[in-house]
C-alpha cells in the first residue's frame, strides 16, 4: 500500500474534532491509519486533536524545519510535525485535522486525499454557540463565511477551491455514530486493507 495524507476539511461548527475523534474509536488497529495531532498556538481545550504550543515555540520548530505541514487560521498557527512523514512513507494513512485555505494552496498528488466535513447553517450556529469559544459577534463572522464559501449545504458541492475536489464528503447534521463510521470507512477502504480482527471481547467495527 502506498502511504497517503487524508486531511479532513471544513468550515468552524461542523464537528470535524467530533468526527474524527468518533472515527478513531471505531478503529481498535491504528497500525495502518494514524491520527496525527496538531501543534497549534491556541490552549488545548477537551477533546481537540492538538498539542498546544508558544508563539516562540511554533516559530522555532516552523524556522528548523520540524514542521512538515503549516498554515494559519483565526488568529492561530497550526503545524504537523514532520515525524510524520515517516509513517506515510512507511505505508501509512496519516489523518490530519486540516484547513480548507492550506489544503487548495497545495499542488494536486495521489499522495493527499481530502475529505470535507459539512453541516447544515442551524447546526453549525448551534455547535458554535455551546462550544463557547467566540464572541456573538465572531460567531456571526464565521457563518457569513461559511455562507460566502457554501449558498447550499445540501448540494454538496466543493468547499475547497481548484484545484482539490473532495475525495469523501460527510454531513455531520444527525448521528455522530454514524458520520464518525462514514470516516472510519473511507480510511479503511483508502487504507486498502481488510477491516482489522478484534481482539478477544473487542467489538468489532463493520463498515457500512
Amino acid at each position: 500500500m502506498t502511504g497517503a495524507w487524508v486531511f479532513v476539511v471544513g468550515p468552524s461548527g461542523v464537528g470535524k474534532d467530533s468526527v474524527i475523534n468518533a472515527a478513531q474509536q471505531l478503529l481498535p488497529s491504528k497500525k495502518h491509519i494514524v491520527f496525527a495531532r496538531r501543534l497549534v498556538t491556541r490552549p488545548s481545550d477537551g477533546g481537540a486533536l492538538h498539542d498546544a504550543v508558544s508563539s516562540q515555540a511554533y516559530r522555532e520548530l516552523a524556522s528548523s524545519g520540524a514542521l512538515c505541514w503549516q498554515w494559519q487560521a483565526h488568529g492561530f498557527c497550526y503545524g504537523i510535525a514532520a515525524s510524520y512523514l515517516a509513517a506515510v512513507r512507511a505505508g501509512q494513512l496519516v489523518v490530519v485535522n486540516g484547513s480548507r485555505a492550506h489544503v487548495s494552496s497545495l499542488a494536486p498528488t495521489e499522495d493527499i486525499k481530502v475529505v470535507e466535513i459539512a453541516a447544515s447553517a442551524e447546526q453549525v450556529a448551534l455547535r458554535l454557540q455551546q462550544r463557547g469559544r467566540d464572541s456573538t459577534a465572531a460567531v456571526a463572522s464565521r457563518l457569513a463565511r461559511n455562507a460566502d464559501i457554501r449558498a447550499n449545504v445540501a448540494s454538496v458541492t466543493s468547499i475547497t477551491s481548484a484545484p482539490f475536489k473532495p475525495h469523501k464528503v460527510i454531513i455531520n447534521d444527525s448521528s455522530l455514530a454514524f458520520a464518525g463510521g462514514q470516516l472510519a470507512s473511507y480510511l479503511l477502504a483508502t487504507a486498502g486493507r481488510a477491516t482489522p480482527a478484534p481482539a478477544d471481547g473487542e467489538q468489532h467495527f463493520q463498515a457500512p
